[in-house]
């Protein structure tokens, strides 16, 4: 069973390791016959499974459904799972939340937002329930940004982005997730903190990599992101099924042969 002191060897040994999201059962023993190390229950359910434009919808109760579902399937992966939009604006709301969450089954809590979230993540730390914080492109936010852009472009917003995730760190954050920053950017944070880093659209030096599982089948319509890699139909998937897919994800972040440059942002 992948645990959180798992991953912080990862971190100090230099082994890339995985992550995907999921929010079904079958696709969770799938994953968990692939090894891979960690399953996010993403609050992306919204677009990917519900039909909406966007992951703001998306309930509490929501949340906890589709873990309880994971959570029955899974043997090997760490699972973290969303709070969703405005489920923590609060601090009482936030417990609340992120006991319902851990009771269906998740192991760590993941929240979007900087500076403004040590409070919450230091109160949750001192409870027993460790926090993932998610900086850069935060979908939550996306009416603020004016849409999904790259995010710590220039001196300023990158000197913010790195003091937003020290500052996290410091208030007992046990994870972080970085995405669509510059490598560079990415590379810097990962460096900074001593908890293990996940990446996606920031580059292959963050300690692990995540992608939308839907995305990584292939299964995109209209715009496929930068960062994102076909590895169903990836001539190297032998089998051409999805738990090949999911195994060739695995071996090539394990192996440092994903992502690549073409996958990453300047």
């Amino acid at each position: 069973m992948t645990t959180l002191s798992t991953l912080n060897k990862f971190k100090k040994d230099g082994t890339k390791f995985t992550c995907l999201t999921c929010y079904d059962s079958m696709f969770a023993r799938m994953m968990d016959n692939a090894q891979i190390d960690t399953i996010l229950i993403g609050d992306s359910l919204g677009m990917v499974v519900q039909g909406h434009d966007s992951t703001i919808p998306v309930t509490i109760n929501d949340m906890a459904y589709h873990t309880a579902n994971i959570a029955r399937s899974n043997k090997h992966a760490l699972i973290l799972a969303d709070l969703p939009f405005m489920s923590y604006a609060t601090l009482p709301e936030a417990i609340a939340n992120s006991r319902q969450l851990m009771q269906a089954g998740a192991h760590v809590i993941k929240i979007e937002g900087g500076n403004e979230l040590c409070e919450l993540v230091t109160t949750l730390a001192q409870a027993g329930t460790p926090t993932c914080v998610h900086l850069g492109l935060t979908p939550q936010s996306v009416n603020v940004f004016g849409g999904y852009k790259i995010q710590g472009r220039g001196d300023e917003a990158a000197e913010k982005l790195l003091a937003d995730a020290k500052a996290v760190v410091d208030a007992g954050a046990a994870l972080l997730v970085l995405e669509c920053v510059p490598a560079a950017l990415a590379k810097a944070v990962t460096e900074a903190v001593e908890v293990p880093v996940i990446g996606i659209g920031a580059g292959a030096d963050t300690d692990g990599q995540v992608l939308v599982m839907h995305d990584m089948l292939g299964m995109v319509y209209g715009r496929v992101p930068r960062f994102v890699h076909d590895f169903l139909t990836d001539e190297r998937n032998d089998a051409h099924s999805i738990e090949g897919a999911f195994a060739l994800y695995q071996q090539s972040v394990r192996e440092g042969s994903f992502p690549t440059e073409q996958h990453q942002f300047d």
